[in-house]
């Protein structure tokens, strides 16, 4: 069952590129005592996620932390080092926190994982973006198309805070 509004997060964990390199970092670590914006690509690096899903919300991450937002995170099925380099590239450093979801789990956690192995990326993650207050999910949107980036984009997110 994928998760709703009104659920609390589940206990997960997550990388994310330290000093001396990838570091584990919590839900609770991420999420409690906050207001965050979660969003989740199938990939970094890929066309939709690159083009289309987080330059909206680097655009806007002003508006949205204007907004009672005290962190956005992106989470994707990559190792640290790719949501590093993804961040760097990107212009997203220092504005994003790049989570790494590498096996996965947070997304099966959230009932959110998507099988492309067919298409040769294994398994990944739904599009979707969140609001999350103190661990609690208080808006949902997912896009049922993984290239479309919709109901998940920085101005759907903008419209309901």
């Amino acid at each position: 069952m994928a998760i709703s509004i009104g659920d609390k997060l589940p206990d997960a964990k997550f990388y994310h590129m330290g000093e001396n390199g990838p570091e584990e970092t919590s839900t609770a670590q991420v999420f409690n005592g906050k207001k965050v914006v979660l969003f989740a690509v199938p990939g970094a690096f890929t066309p939709t996620c690159s083009n289309n899903h987080l330059p909206g919300f680097i655009e806007h991450e002003a508006a949205i932390k204007d907004k009672g937002v005290d962190e956005i995170a992106v989470v994707a099925c990559n190792d640290a080092f790719v949501m590093d380099a993804w961040a760097s590239i990107s212009g997203g450093e220092g504005k994003i926190h790049f989570l790494a979801d590498p096996n996965a789990e947070f997304a099966k956690a959230l009932g959110m994982d998507l099988d492309l192995t067919a298409r040769g990326l294994g398994m990944r993650s739904r599009r979707y973006a969140m609001i999350v207050e103190d661990g609690k999910v208080t808006m949902l949107g997912v896009d049922e198309v993984p290239s479309d980036a919709n109901a998940s984009s920085a101005s759907k997110i903008l419209e309901a805070l």
